[in-house]
């Protein structure tokens, strides 16, 4: 197994160059000057050609290229053009509440996903089945913005059951922060209050971004689950006279699972992804919304440490799905 998990992090490093060699070129080749917008529109030419020096975006690409890194060895991303600080302590400060609304939308997204494929598997044809055959083509189909708007116009500015975004209210008392996930913190701290309010504007933002991962998963787990429920050891198994959820849920979903496996594995990159819109439709103060002003204003090397950690969770994700297949299913074996 050590040899196994060596292996694929050998084979995650051309990966990794590759994906900042093709974001570095694309982040260059956009019509935008960094320098002039860092400088300002009434900046004059000498200071934008000093800013530009200063940064080093005078030198051929390939250099700035080298350059980046070379600071990238060092966990060194560079700076903001945006924010004037370095990239890590932006990315320290963001990250935390993307990947506590990513948490969230992914459990969400698997409880509700595999129970409502496993409801229509079992019951084939049934209204169950039809329900979930509807709900997954409908969430597969809603874009993620607008949902997001529609959630706030219907769920908050008519019933107003929701918060409208952010991740606390105004008058919150925020607790010392331990993990950076304010709703760990809070229990953390027996801030009960706080913990309430973050729950709650939490939900909105988790169902908008998890309800494309819910269909995906439950169309995966009812095909799944059915292709297993029609092999000849479960039907054997059925004839004895087994108990119905003893056969499905200790014989037939054990099978069924490397699929769903390995779709909840590519999921998590979606999400991240994903997370730029809800992030922005919601204020929620993640790096989905760094990403988006970093794009707006051509701050490249915001937009490069972004792409680069949310490769990075991607890769690892999929070496953890690996690492799960030969627990699941010991007859695969790896090469």
């Amino acid at each position: 197994m050590t040899q196994i998990i060596f292996r694929r992090l050998i084979s995650i490093i051309p990966v990794i160059l590759g994906m900042t060699i093709l974001t570095f070129a694309l982040s260059h080749v956009v019509p935008a000057d960094p320098a002039r917008l860092l400088a300002g529109p009434r900046a004059s030419a000498e200071v934008v050609e000093k800013i530009r020096h200063d940064n080093g975006l005078d030198k051929p690409i390939w250099r700035q290229y080298l350059s980046y890194m070379a600071g990238i060895l060092r966990f060194d991303f560079g700076q903001s053009f945006s924010s004037f600080r370095p990239v890590r302590q932006d990315m320290a400060e963001y990250f935390p509440a993307t990947a506590e609304l990513t948490i969230f939308a992914l459990i969400f997204a698997v409880i509700v996903g595999v129970g409502v494929g496993i409801l229509a598997a079992v019951r084939q044809d049934s209204w169950g089945d039809q329900i979930g055959r509807f709900l997954s083509i409908n969430g597969i189909s809603m874009p993620v913005f607008w949902l997001g708007l529609l959630a706030q116009l219907l769920l908050y500015q008519k019933l107003g059951w929701f918060p409208f975004g952010g991740r606390v209210g105004d008058e919150a008392i925020l607790p010392p922060t331990v993990t950076g996930l304010l709703t760990v913190d809070c229990l953390i701290a027996g801030n009960w209050p706080t913990f309430l309010d973050a729950v709650q504007h939490l939900i909105l933002p988790a169902f908008v971004l998890g309800l494309e991962p819910l269909a995906i998963l439950a169309r995966i787990s009812r095909t799944s689950l059915i292709e297993v429920m029609r092999e000849p050891y479960i039907i054997t198994a059925r004839a004895k006279g087994l108990d119905q959820n003893l056969v499905i849920f200790r014989h037939a979903f054990r099978n069924a699972l490397l699929p769903i496996v390995t779709v909840t594995g590519l999921l998590v990159g979606y999400l991240l992804s994903g997370s730029v819109m809800v992030e922005t439709v919601f204020t929620w103060p993640g790096i989905g919304r760094y990403a988006a002003r970093a794009i707006s204003s051509a701050d490249y090397s915001a937009v490069m440490g972004v792409t680069l950690v949310i490769s990075i969770i991607y890769l690892t994700s999929n070496l953890i799905v690996d690492l799960l297949y030969a627990k699941l299913d010991p007859r695969i074996s790896f090469k």
